[in-house]
């Protein structure tokens, strides 16, 4: 196992896999098989590839704690960013070709419209995040207040799953699903945090 794990084509291969969505994506545009409503497939496409990599990079945390999955915790990072890469191509989606620039839509959707700013919520969110993904980030900004600010991401997946459950197009269980799984996480992160707190009071 610590072979597997300490292999230099790991990283590749989860790289890779990451990708493979967005490269599916562009095989189905190139070979024109994204049916007849291009522009709701490719969005509901980057907006789930969106959430599943944030959700699978706040799995990581609790997974990493049990016994010989700590590694996990080195592609962490990794997933974090395609979160936000896929955000970002949701969004770029958006504004360049379902409203195609036009800043009195853009206005007005991310004014009045709660589902439209709910994801605004969520991308600006990650933003911070992956700009301070990097080890040069870490060390200015340090360990403790680093974690702190990366907290963010539970926050950037609570407005996901928000802006999901808010498009009300069809019904739809995956949204429910999402924020499922991302109350089990929550959950999950507290329970951690009070066996942590627990155990530092009987060293004290």
């Amino acid at each position: 196992m610590t072979a597997f794990w300490k292999s230099p084509w790991l990283p590749r291969v989860v790289f890779l896999l990451c990708l493979a969505p967005a490269l599916w994506l562009v095989w189905l545009w190139h070979n024109n098989r994204l049916g007849i409503n291009q522009l709701e497939l490719v969005a509901r496409y980057s907006g789930s590839w969106t959430l599943r990599m944030l959700l699978i990079s706040l799995a990581i945390t609790p997974l990493r704690r049990l016994p010989g999955l700590s590694p996990l915790v080195r592609f962490r990072r990794m997933t974090g960013l395609f979160a936000f890469f896929y955000g970002t191509l949701h969004a770029l989606h958006y504004f360049g070709l379902d409203v195609q620039w036009d800043m009195n839509i853009i206005k007005e959707d991310l004014t009045f419209r709660r589902f439209f700013i709910a994801g605004m919520v969520s991308l600006l969110l990650m933003l911070p995040l992956a700009l301070t993904s990097f080890d040069a980030a870490i060390r200015k900004l340090g360990g403790k207040r680093w974690r702190l600010l990366h907290r963010l991401a539970y926050l950037a997946g609570i407005a996901g799953v928000v802006h999901f459950l808010w498009q009300g197009k069809s019904i739809d269980p995956r949204p429910v699903q999402y924020a499922l799984i991302l109350a089990l996480l929550l959950l999950t992160r507290v329970v951690y945090a009070a066996l942590d707190y627990r155990r530092r009071l009987r060293r004290a």
